[in-house]
């Protein structure tokens, strides 16, 4: 389909959809009623029993997210915490279009439209394409924002392109995090949790003045949960939770015309994590006696259970996924007449402490694998914000600097040998393996620069234009050495001694140095056009063209014959984004109920791509351009509340995102490993991972009056369920990686009162939906597959008190 023919049908559907929007304007008696002001409205595709006044700052201002023109999500802090969405994870199941992978916290993935960051191990060298901010700080990993959420107010999911305002390669979306704030008020909420697993979770927050002009704030949570997987080798479940959050704020308002914010967290995360589970083997090009049923068979081994949902592991390396995440902020308000001046000042630190097992075995082939990294982040932002009777405006600057710097370690065992080795190599039944160690150095020096702009010209009452401007430099110096030992701790070194024992040695792993950089600048704009058809109808379309930063390779690059590197591959051009987007918001039934419809379309140039080796220790995977992917569909969120005793929500999207052009993609299993295999595969017009065609999240919740101990309340039954199709699992789909589609469902009961108690059981999958989140392709092309099962059914019980 063209794209002329693309945003016809898109307008004719549109059409469609705001007509019955027209006849479903509120009488006048309803619109003078509070009770359907638009600010009393449920979260947009919640259906959550917020009583707060629900408004967003995509835009940097507040206003109700009816009128804003972008596909927005919001989810409010109290509709968070029951439904146990107590992370970015958890989220994604209230809002279809987010996509949240995580093998352990530095290996995450969080993807708006099947877009954001490439699939597979974490390559620092390039940013993330969704931004994540809190009280307007950028965390500039998705590592550095797997914390508890904390004390939060809401949550909201800007689904497209948001370069102008939230900057930073925003290429895919933003999530925006408001916590709660200081207050000249006293209250305070306590909460506890129990549940099956050792689940204990609890979360106390306090507010209140300490003079007239300063007030405070402390929240804290502590998260604890026994792990999911039973390892038979070190007798221990493995998968747990243990997870630590402290946020303080200090509020200076010495004047309605001024306030001050600081704040400061912390979040420590240090779980039994992270493991795997066998799922399958399938076959590859590799001869018979080099796959894995025979590698196996040559040294005894048999794998604990053939069943993956038994949740029995065998891995004999040391687990650790040790996280410390915190930082301090500073933010001003001032208004100075005609606008609003704010600055916000940030430190953020990150400290990553790893162990994994990544041969997925428990024979002893690598002992040892950690990349333990340390980061330091320092973001400046100044804007003014104006508002008048025609004209809004938001202009800025945006700076920020970021170090990275990672020690890793590689060892290879005593199973290595015979497992890397092919039975006629002379060497197949010696040790030179045993013992071999890379050991990695690496930094990242990130520096950017940016001037941002975004007027909205209310060209009529009915009639905005919204053009937006951004201006961004970027600037990456790298390091990378690995240095290889034997097991007799001697350094191998290119260009010395050589032999076969050498050689087989060199296959494993390969000393490497290099100094990649890049700079540049570039230059984003977008454009909306919007119109306010009726009241209660919002019309829009919008068009960007955006770019995410060019980048380096910070974990090697690949070697030529010599096994020297290949420098041309260091780094990775910019991706060019064009995005396009029609949109129509509507309420009907007296405002009781709203339909958000999105209709869009991204291409991106040079789409920077995660490609995965296929040996051991050769590269951890690294960063190349593949040359066109585009992602398009449609979305929709519908919440609907006929009374105060019921409300509903069903949101849904079918997202279709390809490689339009991918002609020397890393092949799948099934057609690697073999003296015949092709160098690269040709993936164009298939599915990018990790994305589902179709997904929903859905849920309803009925309440009656009725009284408990005394106190007058409601008692409440909750229901929220998603469904995702299946999805690719592997950056070059296989058909050994394809995850099944799924359906979860979560109900909870509970009685609560309008003074702030509330007491409620809870199930999660409560059906017990046997599920992956996601599968891995063995190292060595051996055909084994492993995967990380879901959650299993989880159920408890949460006390909460307001006061």
């Amino acid at each position: 389909m063209t794209s002329r023919s693309y945003f016809l049908a898109g307008a004719a559907l549109l059409t469609l959809i705001a007509t019955p929007a027209f006849a479903a304007e509120a009488p006048a008696a309803a619109a003078e009623d509070p009770a359907f002001a638009p600010e009393d409205q449920t979260s947009i595709g919640t259906g959550q029993r917020d009583d707060e006044v629900i408004t967003v700052t995509a835009r940097r201002r507040q206003e109700t997210s009816q009128d804003v023109p972008l596909a927005i999500s919001v989810v409010g802090g109290e509709h968070i915490d029951s439904t146990g969405s107590f992370n970015v994870g958890r989220l994604q199941q209230l809002t279809p279009t987010l996509q949240f992978y995580s093998s352990n916290p530095r290996n995450t993935a969080v993807n708006i439209r099947g877009l954001g960051v490439p699939f597979g191990l974490t390559n620092d060298g390039i940013e993330q394409g969704v931004g994540i901010y809190v009280d307007d700080v950028y965390n500039s990993r998705v590592a550095s924002a797997t914390f508890d959420f904390l004390d939060v107010a809401q949550v909201e999911v800007l689904r497209g392109p948001q370069g102008t305002l939230y900057g930073k390669n925003t290429t895919a979306g933003a999530i925006n995090i408001t916590t709660r704030q200081p207050t000249f008020d006293f209250e305070g909420r306590a909460e506890i949790s129990l549940g099956n697993y050792g689940f204990k979770q609890a979360k106390a927050a306090v507010s209140g003045p300490l003079t007239e002009t300063l007030a405070a704030r402390v929240a804290l949570s502590t998260t604890s949960r026994r792990g999911t997987i039973y390892n038979v080798t070190t007798n221990r479940w493995i998968q747990s939770q243990d997870n630590l959050g402290l946020r303080g704020q200090l509020l200076f308002k010495p004047s309605e015309a001024f306030n001050l914010t600081l704040a400061a967290d912390f979040s420590e995360q240090d779980a039994v994590c992270c493991g795997s589970v066998f799922v399958r083997t399938g076959t590859t090009q590799r001869a018979t006696n080099r796959q894995f049923a025979a590698l196996a068979a040559a040294q005894g081994y048999a794998v604990p259970s053939l069943n993956p949902f038994a949740r029995v592991t065998d891995l004999d390396a040391a687990l650790q996924a040790g996280n410390k995440i915190g930082g301090v902020s500073l933010k001003a308000n001032w208004d100075v007449g005609p606008g609003t001046l704010t600055s916000v000042t940030a430190w953020r630190f990150w400290d990553w402490r790893p162990q994994n097992d990544r041969d997925f075995t428990g024979l002893p082939i690598v002992t040892r694998s950690q990349n333990p990294s340390q980061q330091d982040q320092y973001t400046q932002e100044l804007r003014f914000n104006y508002s008048g009777d025609g004209l809004d405006f938001v202009v800025g600057a945006f700076g920020f600097h970021q170090r990275i710097d990672t020690q890793g370690t590689e060892a290879h065992g005593s199973a290595s040998t015979r497992w890397n080795l092919a039975p006629t190599n002379a060497l197949y039944n010696s040790n030179v393996l045993d013992g071999l160690t890379a050991r990695n150095t690496q930094y990242l020096k990130n520096t950017s620069l940016a001037l941002f702009g975004q007027a909205s010209w209310k060209v009529t009452p009915e009639i905005t234009l919204q053009p937006g401007v951004r201006l961004n430099y970027d600037k990456k110096d790298g390091f990378y050495q690995r240095r290889v030992f034997t097991g007799t701790g001697t350094e191998i070194v290119i260009g010395g001694p050589s032999s076969a024992v050498t050689t087989a040695q060199l296959a494993i792993f390969t000393p490497q140095t290099i100094a990649p950089k890049f700079s540049d600048w570039n230059f984003s704009y977008d454009f909306t056009a919007s119109y306010k058809a009726t009241r209660d109808v919002l019309l829009y379309a919008t068009y960007a063209k955006t770019f995410k930063s060019g980048g380096i390779n910070q974990n090697g690059v690949p070697v030529d014959a010599a096994n020297n590197p290949i420098l041309a591959a260091a780094t990775v051009k910019p991706e060019s984004v064009d995005h396009y987007e029609l949109g129509v918001k509507t309420e009907f039934l007296d405002r009781r109920a709203i339909l958000n419809v999105s209709l869009f379309r991204t291409d991106i140039k040079d789409y920077q791509a995660n490609v995965n080796n296929g040996q051991f220790g050769v590269l951890r995977g690294y960063l190349a351009n593949a040359g066109a992917v585009r992602s398009q569909g449609l979305e929709w969120d519908f919440s609907v509340r006929p009374s105060e005793r019921f409300n509903a929500f069903v949101n849904g999207a079918y997202t279709d995102a390809t490689y339009r052009k991918f002609t020397d993609a890393p092949c799948p299993p099934e057609l690697s490993g073999g003296t015949s295999s092709p160098a690269n595969c040709d993936i164009s017009g298939q599915r990018l991972p990790g994305v589902s065609k179709w997904s929903f999240s859905f849920g309803a919740e009925g309440n009656v009056p009725a009284q408990l101990l005394g106190k007058s309340g409601e008692v409440y039954l909750g229901y929220d369920g998603s469904y995702r199709s299946n999805f690719s699992s592997n950056p070059t789909p296989s058909r050994y990686t394809w995850v099944d589609g799924y359906s979860l469902s979560n109900f909870r009961v509970g009685f609560r009162t309008e003074e702030g108690f509330d007491i409620y059981g809870w199930v999660r999958n409560a059906f017990k939906k046997d599920y992956f989140e996601q599968l891995f392709v063995g190292p060595g092309n051996t055909g084994l597959i492993a995967g990380l099962p879901g959650d299993p059914r989880t159920w408890g019980a949460t006390v909460r008190a307001v006061f």
